[in-house]
């Protein structure tokens, strides 16, 4: 073995990488990123509190004393809404994820019950056991509804127990607060759309900028008989080919390997679109900026990662603690993941457009800084 050969070879690959500020830049700033992120969201050093929506339609003494045994559960933070609401509307402007609904006839059936074991003669019909109580889950998160699940059908066998000695008095039926046909890939999909786009347009942009202007092709641009606008025009146009073709690669693949079931909207078209142009503008921008080929994907990553986990791409933002929340409202992928969301699954259209004003003001300020700051001459 020749120790002096991987030796020398050793020094001068570190030497190399130190005489590269922007490598060493992004190669230090990169897990600083990652562990301080992931840290964040997971380690908070705060209790976890799930809300629990609970409507109590037969308002009596027992029902109360049910909603008092979950209220009282460390880590439940039950919110009382009342009858005439409409849960599942309050569910959606609420962002909450889990609710409850004590059906009429809660206290009565355990009347009717106590009063068949002592009285013969009693009409009282085993056969329509167990009595449901119905909980309503949001299926674009998987953790809450199945902690929440478990403890509320914890509570209701340690009723059955209580009145029964075991026999299912009670159950647990179960309802999705978007309807039956939704799954939570349904709900997955819209932001692997938005974070296909934004990695595929960053990525294409710096790299692109990078290459051309290490090999000088952006300097020979100035000779030729076209103008930056119809250069920079003519590339967007091509990543917005790639942008429909990822999009709807993802969404046929869904559809035939899953059974996707989503809606198709003008929104839907605006947000591809916009969320194009706006993420190629963000790329021109850090491209401007990245000297080095070499460096290019560093930088991309260092944008890209932190808008993948903060932006609600692959679990709900009210998992994370409060100011992460804060942050990630002002991330751009944010707002076209619940854009997305909003048109291809709720269908609510107030919100969709609401979203979508925020993607297009995203995509002038980044778009419009992204062709000023992109040159074809050196510095």
């Amino acid at each position: 073995m020749n120790l002096k050969f991987i030796k020398t070879d050793l020094v001068l690959g570190i030497k190399q990488w130190t005489r590269s500020p922007g490598t060493v830049f992004w190669t230090i700033l990169f897990p600083i990123l990652l562990i301080l992120i992931f840290g964040a969201i997971f380690s908070s050093g705060t209790d976890v509190e799930f809300d629990l929506v609970v409507q109590d339609l037969d308002e009596s003494t027992t029902s109360n004393e049910f909603v008092g045994i979950l209220d009282n559960i460390s880590g439940i933070n039950v919110i009382n809404l009342k009858a005439e609401k409409d849960v599942t509307k309050y569910m959606h402007d609420e962002g909450e994820k889990v609710a409850l609904v004590i059906p009429e006839g809660f206290e009565s059936i355990i009347f009717e019950y106590m009063q068949s074991q002592h009285d013969p003669n009693s009409t009282f019909d085993m056969d329509d056991l167990p009595f449901n109580l119905k909980i309503i889950v949001d299926p674009t998160d998987q953790t809450q509804p199945s902690i929440l699940r478990s403890i509320i059908i914890s509570v209701i066998q340690q009723f059955n127990i209580n009145i029964t000695g075991g026999q299912n008095l009670f159950g647990l039926s179960e309802e999705k607060s978007v309807g039956e046909d939704f799954e939570y890939i349904d709900f997955f999909v819209p932001g692997m759309i938005g974070f296909t786009i934004m990695t595929s347009m960053i990525y294409g942009s710096i790299e692109r900028n990078t290459k051309y202007r290490k090999n000088g092709i952006l300097r020979k641009l100035l000779t030729m008989p076209i103008t930056r606008s119809e250069w920079i025009l003519s590339k967007m146009l091509f990543m917005l080919f790639l942008s429909f073709i990822s999009t709807f690669v993802i969404i046929i693949v869904g559809i035939i390997a899953w059974g996707l079931n989503i809606h198709m909207s003008v929104f839907f078209f605006i947000l591809v679109i916009c969320t194009s142009f706006m993420f190629s503008g963000l790329g021109m921008i850090i491209g401007r900026f990245v000297k080095e080929e070499e460096t290019a994907d560093m930088a991309g990553g260092a944008i890209t990662f932190p808008m993948m986990f903060l932006s609600g791409t692959f679990f709900p933002l009210d998992q994370m603690p409060v100011f992460l929340q804060t942050i990630a409202r002002g991330l751009p992928l944010f707002y076209v993941n619940e854009g997305f969301r909003n048109a291809m699954i709720y269908s609510d259209f107030s919100q969709t457009v609401y979203y979508t004003g925020f993607v297009v003001a995203f995509t002038l300020v980044f778009f419009i800084i992204g062709v000023f700051v992109t040159k074809w001459k050196e510095d």
